[in-house]
C-alpha cells in the first residue's frame, strides 16, 4: 500500500527511469561515435578535468546551479546536475564538429547573470520550467569549450573529464548552499535549525495546510493550452520526421508558392531568375540547386524531374495552391524504406484536401502589379465529393523590366469512401508564361552601370505548362491495408537564360535555351499486414514503385530567344523499378523498431542524340537497408536512433556522354546511381505541456556529387563529400489561440581529401535560423503571424576565400474575419527593407564593354518592402 510519506520516493524512482537512460545514452554515444581509441588517455583526462576549472564563468555558472538546486531541493538537487551536464554534452559535440552559432559568449555571460538573480531572488518555478532554464544555457556552455577542445586529444577522455569535473562544481554549489543553511540555523538557534531540517526531509504536517511554507518551492499554475494534432510522440520513426497542417499554413504569409516547403525545419526555398522558374533549395548542407537529394511529392506524385534540361531533380512547384494543402508531412534523411531517388536530404509530401466546409472566392492585389483570384468550390455529387479549383495570378515584380508573370493554374477531384474503402481521381492543369531578370554581378552594380533591380539581358524568360491525372484507391480491414496510386503527367518547360553575358560569345551573347518536354507515367501499390510476433504488435509492409519518363529535351544556343546553334539534342527514354519491404514493431511500452530494405533498378536510355557517339543505354540497381530504433516514451519523450543507405540517380545523358558537346573532346561516362550513407541519433519531447520539441544530430556521406550540368550540357565530376550537424526545432502553443515555432539548424559540408583548392563545397548551407508566431480568433476576429528568416553566410568557392552575406527576412500578416462569410487580410514582406541577396554565386562572366573575364560575386536581390490586400468570401 503506498502512503503519502511514499511518493517523493516513487517520484525520485520515476525520474531516475527517465534521466539515467538519456544520461546513458548519450555516453555510449558518444563513445562510440567520437572516441579515436578505447584506451583513455589518462593526459586527455586531465585536460578535460582542469579545463571547467580555469574559466571564470563556466566555474561560477556550475557553482551557482548546483546552489539553485538545493534551494528548490527534492528531486532538483540530482536532476537539474544530470541535466546539465547531458545536455551540455550534446552541446560539447556541436562544438567540437565546428558548427557555427552565433551569440554564444553573450549566451554564456547571460546564465551567470540569470543563475546569480534565481539565487538572490529565490525564484522558483515548476520542475519542468526550471530543467527548461539549465539545459537551454548547458548547450551553449558545452558549444563555447567544444570549439576548444584540441583535435589530437581523445574525445571521450577529454569529455568524461570535462563532465567529472562539472558534476564535482554542481556538487559544490549544492555543499555550499547547504553549509550556509547551516550557518544561518546555528546563528538564528536551535528553533530555526530544526524547522529548516524538518523542511529539508520533504515531512509535511497535515495539520498544517492552511499556511503555506515559505521554504517549500513555489510550483506555478500551468497554463491551460490545446495541444496540436499532429503529435509524433509514439508515431514518428525520427526526430526528424513530422507535418505541418493548414491550421499553421493559413496564418504564415507566404510570397510564393515555393515557401510551402519552408514549413520544413531548416529548408530555404530562394529564386533567382523570374517568378514561374522553379525555387532554388537548401537544406542540411546542401544547395540543392532545384531539388536534387530533397524529395517533392503532391499526393504521393513525385515532383522532381530527373534528366531535366536545366538541372537533375527539377522541382517546379508553382502550380501549388496553397488554400488547398491539407497538410506537408516531411521526413529528414535516408532511413525510410518508402522513399527512394532524390531523397538523400529529405522528404515532403504535400497532401491535397478532398473537400472543404466552404466554397471560397479571393482576390488578392499589392504592390509591384500584383494581382491573385481564387475561386474553390467544394460540394456532393452522387455518392461522392467534387472539389474544383482555379487561380490567376499576374506579378511584374520591382524589376526595372517587369516579370510580366501570368499563371493560370487549375484543379478538380472527385472522391468517394465506402466504409473501409475508398477512391478518387485527381486532374490537374498549369500553365504560365515569365520575363526574368537573372543574377547580376556584382561589380556592374559598384560602377554604377546598372541598378539593383536592372537585368543584363532583357530578353531572358521563359514558359511553362503541366497537365496531370491521378487515379487513388484504397482499403483497410482489422488484418490489413492496401493502396494504389496511378499518375500521369505532361509537361513542357522553354527557358531562356544568360549567367555569363559576353564570356562566350562577345557578339551574340551567352544566352541559351533549355526546351524540356515529358511524359511520365507510374504506380506506387503498397500493402500492409497487421499481425504480432510473439506478444509484439508489428505491421509488415510490401510496397513497389514504378516510373516512366519519356523526355525530349535539348541544350540551344539563342539571341534574343532565336536559335543559331545547338549545342546538344536529345531523346530520353528513362525508366525505374523499386520493391521495398518494411516491418514496424512494437516490441514492449518502451522499445519500437523500424527496418526495411529496397531496390532501385533503373534503366538509362539516350537515342537520336545530335551526337551519335552519345547515344546509349544503361542499366544500374541498388539495396539500400534503412532501420531505426525507438526508445520510450518516458515522460513524453522519445529517443531515436536510425540508419541507412541511399542514393540519387545521374543524368542520364551524362550517363551516356561520351564525347563532351561543347569542346568534342572524350570524355568518362557518369556513374548511373551515386550511393549515399546517413545516421542520426534524436529526442522527441513534449514534457512541457504545448510545447513540442525535437533535437537531431545528423552525418550524411555521398560517393560522389557527379551532377549533369544542364547550362553546359555535360557531366561535372566533384569529390565524394561529408555532412553532418545538428537540428534544433520548437513549436509552442501557451494557448488555443497562439502558438510560436522556432527552429535553428547548423550543418558543415566539406569534400572528403585534401586537393589544392580546398574542400569547401560551394553554396553549401550552414546556419538557418526560422521563428515566428500566430494567432487566430483574437478581439473577436483577428488573425495574422509574423516570420523571420535567417539564411546564414555560405562558402561560394572551395577554398572559402569568398562568402556570401546573410540574408533576414521579416514578413508578417494581419487579418480580421467579419462573420462566416468575409475576412480581409494584409500581407507585408521584407518589413526591415533589407537590401540582401535571395542568392549568391561566384563565378567568371564578362560585359560586353569588359575585354576579359571577371571572376565575381552574382547575386539575385531580394524583393523590396512589399504588401498584399486579399478580400474572401467564404459561402
Amino acid at each position: 500500500m503506498k502512503t503519502q510519506a511514499d511518493q517523493p520516493v516513487l517520484r525520485g524512482l520515476y525520474w531516475q527511469r527517465l534521466w539515467m537512460p538519456l544520461f546513458v545514452v548519450f555516453l555510449l554515444s558518444v563513445s562510440l561515435s567520437l572516441s579515436p581509441t578505447v584506451v583513455i588517455a589518462l593526459s586527455d583526462w586531465n585536460n578535460g578535468f582542469n579545463h571547467p576549472l580555469q574559466g571564470w564563468d563556466h566555474l561560477l555558472t556550475m557553482v551557482a546551479v548546483g546552489i539553485w538546486a538545493a534551494q528548490l531541493r527534492g528531486q532538483a538537487i540530482w536532476l537539474l546536475p544530470l541535466a546539465f551536464v547531458s545536455v551540455m554534452g550534446l552541446g560539447g559535440l556541436a562544438g567540437a564538429v565546428g558548427l557555427s552559432i552565433p551569440g554564444v559568449e553573450l549566451i554564456v555571460l547571460l546564465s551567470c547573470a540569470v543563475f546569480s538573480a534565481l539565487i538572490v531572488q529565490k525564484l522558483r518555478f515548476s520542475s519542468k520550467i526550471n530543467t527548461l532554464i539549465v539545459v537551454f544555457f548547458a548547450f551553449f556552455h558545452g558549444y563555447a569549450h567544444g570549439q576548444e577542445i584540441a583535435t589530437s586529444v581523445s574525445l571521450f577522455s577529454y569529455t568524461l573529464g570535462f563532465m567529472v569535473a562539472t558534476l564535482l562544481l554542481h556538487g559544490a554549489g549544492i555543499l555550499t548552499a547547504r553549509l550556509m543553511v547551516l550557518t544561518m540555523a546555528f546563528l538564528v538557534g536551535s528553533n530555526a535549525y530544526a524547522q529548516q531540517t524538518t523542511g529539508d526531509a520533504g515531512v509535511k504536517s497535515e495539520t498544517s495546510t492552511s499556511k503555506p511554507n515559505d521554504n517549500q518551492p513555489v510550483e506555478l499554475e500551468e497554463m491551460v493550452i490545446t495541444e496540436r494534432a499532429d503529435t509524433q510522440i509514439g508515431i514518428a520513426d525520427s526526430a526528424s520526421q513530422g507535418n505541418v497542417g493548414q491550421a499553421q499554413l493559413k496564418y504564415r504569409p507566404i510570397s510564393r508558392p515555393g515557401e510551402i516547403l519552408e514549413t520544413v525545419p531548416g529548408l530555404i526555398a530562394s529564386q533567382h531568375s523570374g517568378e514561374g522558374k522553379a525555387s532554388q533549395y537548401y537544406l542540411r548542407g546542401f544547395n540543392l540547386d532545384h531539388g536534387t537529394d530533397f524529395l517533392t511529392e503532391v499526393d504521393g506524385v513525385p515532383v522532381n524531374m530527373p534528366s531535366h534540361s536545366h538541372g537533375q531533380g527539377w522541382t517546379d512547384t508553382n502550380f501549388l495552391i496553397p488554400e488547398l494543402i491539407e497538410t506537408v508531412n516531411y521526413k529528414k534523411g535516408v532511413y525510410y524504406a518508402d522513399n527512394g531517388d532524390f531523397s538523400s536530404a529529405g522528404s515532403a509530401n504535400i497532401q491535397y484536401f478532398s473537400d472543404l466546409p466552404s466554397s471560397i472566392i479571393k482576390f488578392t492585389g499589392g504592390s509591384f502589379d500584383y494581382y491573385r483570384g481564387l475561386i474553390v468550390r467544394s460540394q456532393k455529387l452522387g455518392n461522392g465529393k467534387l472539389m474544383f479549383a482555379g487561380e490567376t495570378i499576374h506579378n511584374n515584380g520591382p524589376w526595372t523590366l517587369g516579370n510580366e508573370y501570368l499563371k493560370f493554374n487549375g484543379v478538380l477531384r472527385y472522391s468517394q469512401e465506402h466504409g473501409d474503402s475508398g477512391w478518387s481521381a485527381t486532374a490537374m492543369a498549369y500553365k504560365a508564361d515569365w520575363k526574368s531578370t537573372d543574377q547580376i554581378p556584382k561589380r556592374a552594380l559598384n560602377q554604377g552601370a546598372i541598378g539593383r533591380f536592372d537585368s543584363i539581358d532583357p530578353t531572358d524568360g521563359g514558359n511553362s505548362q503541366r497537365y496531370s491525372v491521378t487515379g487513388e484507391w484504397h482499403r483497410q480491414s482489422a488484418t490489413s491495408e492496401t493502396k494504389v496510386l496511378v499518375y500521369g503527367t505532361y509537361s513542357k518547360l522553354d527557358l531562356f537564360s544568360n549567367f555569363t553575358y559576353f564570356l562566350d560569345n562577345p557578339v551574340r551573347g551567352d544566352q541559351f535555351s533549355q526546351p524540356d518536354e515529358r511524359f511520365t507515367s507510374g504506380l506506387k501499390a503498397t500493402h500492409t499486414f497487421f499481425h504480432t510476433i510473439g506478444k509484439a504488435e508489428s505491421e509488415s509492409t510490401f510496397g513497389l514503385q514504378i516510373r516512366n519518363d519519356n523526355i525530349h529535351n535539348a541544350l540551344l544556343l539563342t539571341q534574343a530567344q532565336q536559335t543559331y546553334n545547338t549545342v546538344r539534342k536529345d531523346n530520353i527514354w528513362q525508366t525505374s523499378i523499386s520493391p521495398y519491404v518494411q516491418n514496424k514493431t512494437r516490441w514492449n511500452d518502451w522499445l519500437r523498431t523500424d527496418v526495411g530494405v529496397r531496390f532501385d533498378g533503373f534503366g538509362f536510355n539516350v537515342a537520336n542524340s545530335n551526337i551519335a557517339d552519345n547515344n546509349g543505354e544503361r542499366y544500374d540497381g541498388l539495396f539500400s537497408p534503412k532501420a531505426g530504433i525507438i526508445f520510450g516514451p518516458w515522460a513524453e519523450t522519445e529517443f531515436y536512433l536510425n540508419g541507412g543507405l541511399g542514393f540519387h540517380s545521374n543524368d542520364a545523358r551524362g550517363v551516356n556522354t561520351r564525347i563532351d558537346p561543347k569542346s568534342g573532346q572524350a570524355v568518362d561516362r557518369a556513374v548511373p546511381l551515386a550511393r549515399s550513407y546517413g545516421a542520426e541519433i534524436g529526442v522527441r519531447t513534449t514534457w512541457i505541456k504545448g510545447l513540442q520539441t525535437t533535437l537531431a544530430v545528423w552525418w550524411l556521406d555521398i560517393d560522389s556529387e557527379l551532377l549533369f550540368a544542364g547550362d553546359a550540357g555535360t557531366t561535372k565530376a566533384s569529390r565524394p563529400s561529408r555532412r553532418y550537424g545538428v537540428e534544433f526545432s520548437n513549436v509552442y502553443s501557451p494557448t488555443d489561440w497562439l502558438t510560436f515555432d522556432a527552429d535553428v539548424s547548423f550543418s558543415k559540408s566539406r569534400f572528403r581529401g585534401n586537393v589544392s583548392e580546398g574542400n569547401f563545397i560551394p553554396g553549401s548551407i550552414e546556419t538557418v535560423i526560422a521563428a515566428g508566431a500566430t494567432f487566430h480568433d483574437v478581439y473577436g476576429g483577428f488573425f495574422g503571424g509574423t516570420r523571420l528568416r535567417y539564411f546564414g553566410p555560405r562558402p561560394l568557392i572551395e577554398n572559402n576565400s569568398v562568402r556570401s552575406q546573410p540574408t533576414i527576412l521579416l514578413s508578417a500578416m494581419l487579418g480580421y474575419k467579419f462573420n462566416k462569410t468575409w475576412t480581409v487580410q494584409a500581407e507585408m514582406f521584407n518589413l526591415l527593407n533589407r537590401k540582401d541577396s535571395a542568392i549568391d554565386y561566384y563565378y567568371a562572366s564578362q560585359l560586353r564593354n569588359e575585354i576579359s573575364p571577371v571572376n565575381d560575386i552574382h547575386f539575385h536581390p531580394v524583393e523590396p518592402i512589399s504588401f498584399r490586400l486579399s478580400l474572401t468570401a467564404n459561402f
